[in-house]
């Protein structure tokens, strides 16, 4: 899948959760509950775009091409964030009036966002390997042994 598609999706998928609590939030006549809900909702919401916004600026700057190394960490930080928003949304789904569909359509985001996380993290330990084993001995193992005595 492509990686701005994946992205602009999870940012569609966000805006239409936020959107779903602050509907209720507003038919509810701003009740102090789905207000706190709302607010931490936000929250949440707000760390998790961080973590989009940095994976599509390491996109942007590899014009199209992420690095591996740096995608990593911040793909696992994506994966943090949805899973404290997926336990809060499990939690108070009936404090918050959150339909067990959008559940259902986050734990999906979520399961896909660890793919790619799990992707990214893989081609990073091989990477790494790669420089490990080519500091160590020039790139492609130990140097060929050359033929001794006379030719």
């Amino acid at each position: 899948m492509n990686l701005g598609a994946l992205l602009f999706s999870r940012l569609l998928f966000s805006l239409a959760v936020a959107a779903l609590i602050l509907a209720a939030d507003g038919a509810q006549a701003q009740q102090p509950q789905q207000q706190a809900c709302a607010e931490d909702f936000q929250k949440l919401t707000q760390k998790r775009m961080a973590a989009i916004e940095k994976l599509n600026a390491l996109g942007k700057a590899g014009k199209g091409k992420m690095d591996p190394m740096a995608a990593c960490p911040v793909a696992k930080a994506l994966g943090g964030v949805e899973t404290e928003m997926l336990n809060y949304m499990t939690k108070n789904k009936e404090w918050c009036n959150i339909p067990e569909n959008v559940i259902d359509g986050f734990k999906d985001a979520r399961t896909k966002s660890q793919g790619f996380a799990k992707q990214a993290c893989d081609v990073a330990a091989k990477m790494k390997k790669m420089q490990e084993e080519g500091a160590a001995g020039g790139g492609m193992g130990a140097p060929p042994r050359l033929p001794s005595g006379p030719l």
